[in-house]
């Protein structure tokens, strides 16, 4: 169970009000409330960074996940192309035995 203001349920899901992960012991306020004191220009940048960043992993995974796809794709064209070029390979030549074949009963003749 955990108790409200923590890092599973902060006090607020406001980003930019929420106090660093530090250790500080007031009993005023609860942990993950935002005091006087963290509200700097530098804490902002840091967290909207962060925010930003953390927003930008599903974009990121779904990019991974569409290359991977792209290289399964490519590789199972690439592996039905061989097995038609196969196909028609062995065909060419059972066509080739045949002309020769029928050549050589045209010559004995």
């Amino acid at each position: 169970m955990t108790a409200i203001g923590t890092i599973d349920r902060p006090l607020t899901h406001d980003p930019l009000k929420q106090a660093l992960m530090t250790s500080y012991s007031t009993s005023e306020q609860p942990h993950g409330a935002a005091h006087a004191d963290f509200i700097t220009a530098g804490a902002i940048t840091s967290r909207q960074n962060r925010t930003r960043e953390m927003q930008l992993i599903p974009e990121a995974l779904a990019r991974a996940h569409m290359d991977d796809r792209m290289r399964e794709v490519d590789a199972e064209r690439h592996a039905v192309r061989l097995v038609a070029a196969r196909r028609m390979q062995r065909r060419a030549e059972r066509v080739s035995m045949r002309a020769r074949r029928a050549l050589a009963m045209a010559v004995m003749n």
